[in-house]
């Protein structure tokens, strides 16, 4: 062997030096730097650029803390225009500031813009969930429940054992119920009419909004009655657009059944999931563990599912949760793959995530509905 070489490899110099002899005495101390409020205020004289755009950072998160979001937005535009291309990790944090501030600003369309931004160039699990953090937080500031319910669905199928987006989606559903109610009852609304139009009205056949609201046999025979019809064919012209204000009432039933089916199936699983937590938790940890499942309880009363019912949504919410699984969530590596591949992993639509969560317990209720449906029509 020649030149220090072994196998094909050189040695380092260093490894032939000798070791630098202790010197004795005492060990100098160590010192902490210690940083005064609001050090990031004071001149620092440094010629580096990243650290001046970081401390122009830490005074823009200090204005969005203290609610000063156009003072916010302004140190984060300018640190924006200034950062190198080749700085992706800040230039993610300073979007996402941008956002934020705009949210609070009322610009939400140009903060959804940043989120798209966001989400196309997200490379990992990381980047992915922030921007759906983001997109939450946009969708839920524009009170936009059906696009914040699926945010948070994206989010699950991410991150299926975070008990914490569980407990949103919930708050989600059972703020969308009344929503849809209020929908609903506006659509009722505006289809009534007076007594002196019945005749003329109902000289047109339902449109495909009634035809989805009413029953069959609620439906006139025919497509078309003219005004001259006979009075047999009134009469039955007249009794289906009674029946139009009953047809909504059990739509509105049944709206109002599935989501306090999936609020209560999505507050069982967050509180099993908290449930097998709870022992590894200390502290003000333990004690919001224990507070949620607590408020979780009292939300379960203003249901009306019998014990078999409510036994069943536990047994399908909890069929995936064991602690192994569990144990391989909490430390999952991040993901660092292409915005394909990302896109793959989230479910692709809200009907797809409410069949796989919720399609045994919407199968398992199906004749309760039925017989509601039945009740509305003997009230009627």
């Amino acid at each position: 062997m020649e030149g220090g070489c072994w196998f094909g490899g050189e040695f380092e110099d260093s490894v032939f030096e000798e070791r630098r002899e202790r010197r004795p005495g005492p060990s100098t101390s160590y010192r902490a730097k210690r940083c005064e409020p609001q050090w990031f205020y004071e001149e620092t004289g440094s010629s580096d650029d990243v650290e001046a755009l970081t401390v122009q950072k830490v005074k823009g998160d200090l204005a969005y803390r203290r609610l000063e979001y156009q003072k916010a937005l302004q140190e984060y535009s300018s640190i924006s225009e200034k950062l190198p291309s080749t700085n992706l990790a800040m230039k993610r944090d300073v979007q996402e500031g941008q956002a934020r501030c705009l949210v609070h600003l009322g610009r939400h369309a140009e903060a959804l813009e940043i989120a798209a931004d966001l989400e196309n160039k997200a490379t990992n699990t990381d980047h992915l969930t922030t921007v759906l953090y983001l997109q939450s937080a946009i969708y839920s500031s524009l009170q936009n429940l059906e696009k914040t319910i699926f945010c948070l669905q994206k989010l699950i199928s991410l991150h299926p054992f975070n008990p914490w987006n569980w407990g949103r989606l919930a708050e989600a559903y059972l703020n969308l119920g009344p929503s849809l109610s209020a929908s609903l009852a506006s659509s009722q609304k505006q289809n009534s009419f007076t007594s002196s139009d019945k005749t003329i009205k109902s000289s047109f056949p339902p449109s495909e909004k009634d035809r989805l609201l009413c029953l069959p046999e609620t439906l006139p025979g025919s497509s078309v009655f003219p005004v001259e019809a006979g009075s047999s064919n009134n009469q039955k012209n007249e009794k289906a657009l009674k029946n139009v204000p009953n047809c909504t009432a059990e739509k509105r039933a049944a709206v109002s059944l599935e989501t306090q089916m999936k609020a209560c199936a999505c507050l069982i699983r967050t509180r099993l999931l908290l449930q097998l937590t709870q022992s590894q938790q200390t502290s003000f940890a333990l004690e919001r563990n224990l507070q949620t499942q607590q408020e979780i309880e009292d939300k379960m009363k203003g249901f009306s599912f019998k014990e078999d019912t409510l036994l069943l949504i536990a047994e399908v919410m909890g069929e995936d949760i064991v602690p192994e699984k569990l144990k391989d969530e909490v430390y999952t590596k991040v993901k660092c793959i292409g915005p394909a591949a990302l896109t793959a992993l989230v479910i692709a639509s809200s009907e797809e995530f409410e069949d796989k969560w919720f399609r045994k317990i919407r199968d398992h209720l199906r004749p309760f509905e039925n017989q509601l449906h039945t009740d509305i029509h003997i009230l009627a």
